[in-house]
């Protein structure tokens, strides 16, 4: 699905298809994220002022570009953990095994967002450091990624509540929320803090 064409995609978005949806957008919005960072990292490489840190960027890309590509392929994660539930709304409520199924289906469905959460939190660590010694020239970039990742996360955290709201096991709902919670109140400050400290420098 990601290696549809940005039309492709957002007609798909715009459509009752069950795919993509909200955690596919996160996904790609955290891929974006992602190419900044490495647009950063570009722009830093090769110039004298930078020299000293020239080593350090160049790792940082290829984290970057390792986390863009995984992101894009979180969008057909997302897809595939998150059709199952949606052919099991069509089971009869009648159907003695339908209560097993949709509780498996809802976990899968919330085990996409997750993972796109985890690892858009792992491009925000890495857009803190573009942010401290990359180019001047393109911090702005690092600063519009980080704020393009601080929503992405809330995006997530409410794709995974959505299904684990209806989980009859309230233990693990509640064990995921508070972990989707401490990930979002930690990153989403550092992401604020890193949009933050560009900001007070355009001043």
């Amino acid at each position: 699905m990601y290696k549809n064409t940005l039309e492709q995609f957002t007609i798909a978005l715009s459509s009752k298809a069950p795919v993509p949806g909200g955690g596919g957008v996160c996904a790609l919005v955290g891929a974006l994220a992602s190419s900044l960072g490495s647009m950063v990292a570009s722009l830093t490489i090769g110039k004298k002022r930078y020299l000293t840190v020239e080593e350090e960027i160049k790792q940082l890309k290829q984290q970057s570009e390792a986390l863009r590509i995984k992101l894009l392929e979180d969008i057909n994660l997302d897809a595939e953990s998150f059709l199952p539930l949606s052919k099991a709304y069509t089971l009869d409520k009648n159907d003695p095994g339908r209560d097993e199924i949709m509780e498996n289906c809802l976990i899968l469905a919330s085990e996409g967002p997750l993972t796109i959460l985890k690892d858009i939190c792992q491009v925000i660590e890495l857009l803190e450091r573009y942010g401290q010694i990359g180019s001047k020239l393109a911090v702005s970039d690092a600063a519009t990624a980080a704020m393009l990742a601080y929503g992405a996360l809330y995006g997530c955290s409410i794709n995974v509540k959505v299904n684990t709201r209806l989980l009859k096991d309230r233990e693990f709902a509640d064990r995921r929320n508070r972990e989707v919670d401490e990930l979002v109140e930690k990153y989403t400050k550092k992401a604020q803090t890193i949009f933050n400290d560009i900001n007070r420098e355009m001043i």
